[in-house]
């Protein structure tokens, strides 16, 4: 059940963001956009469907905007489901603001979360995804994500990644401990056999820290696993 604090957070970003300046005029043509940024097999101590899906309707100036990601065992039930609803408008020429709900299917028992983040372009190209998390039940966390693309010819791109979740409290729940809660690190290469579609293969590596490391030991999960990786990204 959603509650009261998602829609202060949400009515306190508009706030903030509702005087912010215009680069230029109103633009009223409405665009869409899809995106499956990651659709991939992680071969390793436990094979691993993975997804990574956004999408947006809007102007240049207001959009709503849709995130999911998780991960399937193969073989066993989902492990982890995220869905965001999010209010998106641009707070500088590289920056926006995202402003909305986040509801966790898995793992149970589910959570919702009020979202406030920044998403844009950093220095150095890199694509950066920072995003502050208030629980139901008032735990806060923090993500981040980064990710750049080297090209090495025309078709040929290759993508670090990183992400990392830092939690201020523990959540017994849903076993997360307070401090860096985990480490995801992915080095991918795909091949653009049109720029709106792209197979890729590459690696990803993940390690659980401190309390939520030792809740992971006690459910027999892997803390430190390295997985080869097999997928496609395609957008329109």
């Amino acid at each position: 059940m959603i509650r009261l604090f998602p829609v202060v957070v949400f009515g306190l970003g508009i706030a903030l963001v509702s005087g912010a300046p215009r680069a230029a005029e109103l633009d009223d043509t409405i665009y869409t956009f899809f995106q499956v940024e990651q659709l991939e097999y992680r071969a390793g101590n436990d094979d691993i469907l993975a997804w990574d899906v956004n999408a947006w309707i809007g102007n240049d100036d207001h959009r709503l905007a849709f995130k999911s990601e998780g991960e399937k065992p193969v073989g066993k039930t989902t492990e982890a489901a995220e869905l965001q609803f999010l209010y998106r408008r641009p707070v500088s020429d590289y920056f926006d603001l995202n402003v909305g709900v986040r509801h966790d299917l898995k793992p149970d028992p589910d959570r919702t979360y009020g979202v406030l983040g920044l998403q844009g372009l950093a220095k150095q190209f890199v694509e950066t995804d920072l995003d502050l998390f208030v629980s139901e039940k008032g735990d806060v966390s923090l993500r981040i994500d980064a990710e750049r693309d080297f090209r090495l010819s025309q078709r040929l791109i290759v993508q670090p990644s990183l992400e990392t979740t830092i939690a201020v409290s523990e959540d017994t729940e849903i076993k997360s401990g307070a401090g860096v809660n985990s480490l995801e690190l992915g080095l991918r290469l795909r091949y653009e056999i049109k720029r709106e579609f792209a197979p890729y293969v590459g690696l990803h590596w993940e390690k659980k820290f401190g309390a939520t490391a030792n809740f992971a030991d006690q459910e027999g999960e892997e803390t430190d696993d390295l997985f080869l990786v097999a997928g496609i990204n395609f957008w329109f």
